[in-house]
C-alpha cells in the first residue's frame, strides 16, 4: 500500500486519481508514525522547491524520510527535494543524492518552463521502466532541472540540454515528469514502483 507524504505542496488529486484508475491502494502520511503503515512512499510536489522544503520541514518528517529503507518515489518537485540544493530560492534540500537542481534560464534558448510531452531515455535496466516502450513520452511542467550525473541517472531527457529525468540512489527514486498525467506509460511506471 502506498503512503503519500501530505505536506501541502503536491498535486494530490491528480496522483490519487491515477492510483484509483490502476487499482492501487493509498492513504496520506501526516505524521512520522504513519510511515510504518505503508510498503512504498510517494513524495509529490508542484511549485517552488524552496517553499516545498519549508512546508516539508514544518511537518517534522524530513529526518524520518531520509532514514527510510522502503521504496520512495519523488515526483517533480518531490524529486528535486531529494537533491542537495536548488537554485530556486537558494534552498538546501534533503541531500539524499549529492546533485544540484538548476534553472533552465541562461542555459537553454528554449521556452521556460519546459511544458508538455518529451522523450524519456532510460540509461540502464531498471524495474521502474519495465514494460514501458523505450524512449516513451511523458508529461513535464518545470522550470528547474536536475543536473545530469551518471551515478544517479536512471533516464535522461533533452530540452536544449541533457538532464536527469529519472534518478535513483538505493531505495530512493525520483522522476521529473508527472507519471499521473502521462497516460499508459505513466500508469505503468506507477505500477512498476509498487513492485520494487
Amino acid at each position: 500500500m502506498i503512503g503519500i507524504i501530505n505536506y501541502g505542496a503536491g498535486n494530490i488529486f491528480s496522483l490519487t486519481a491515477a492510483l484509483d484508475r490502476i487499482g492501487i491502494e493509498y492513504a496520506m502520511i501526516n505524521e512520522e508514525g504513519d510511515m510504518e503503515n505503508y510498503s512504498h512512499i510517494i513524495i509529490p510536489g508542484v511549485g517552488h522547491a524552496g517553499a516545498a522544503m519549508q512546508k516539508l520541514k514544518a511537518t517534522g518528517l524530513t529526518s524520518s524520510i531520509k532514514k527510510l529503507e522502503k521504496p520512495v518515489l519523488g515526483i517533480c518537485v518531490g524529486m528535486q527535494l531529494l537533491t542537495r540544493h536548488s537554485e530556486e530560492g537558494d534552498a538546501h534540500l534533503l541531500n539524499v543524492m549529492d546533485i544540484e537542481t538548476l534553472h533552465f534560464a541562461n542555459r537553454v534558448n528554449l521556452k521556460v518552463p519546459h511544458m508538455g510531452w518529451n522523450k524519456v531515455s532510460p540509461m540502464q535496466n531498471s524495474k521502474l521502466f519495465q514494460n514501458i516502450e523505450k524512449d516513451a513520452y511523458f508529461y513535464f511542467v518545470h522550470s528547474y532541472f536536475i543536473e545530469y550525473n551518471p551515478t544517479f541517472t536512471l533516464a535522461y531527457t533533452d530540452y536544449g540540454i541533457k538532464y536527469s529525468s529519472a534518478i535513483q540512489y538505493n531505495n530512493f527514486y525520483g522522476v521529473q515528469f508527472h507519471p499521473e498525467k502521462s497516460g499508459k506509460a505513466g500508469e505503468q511506471l506507477l505500477k512498476n514502483f509498487c513492485t520494487i
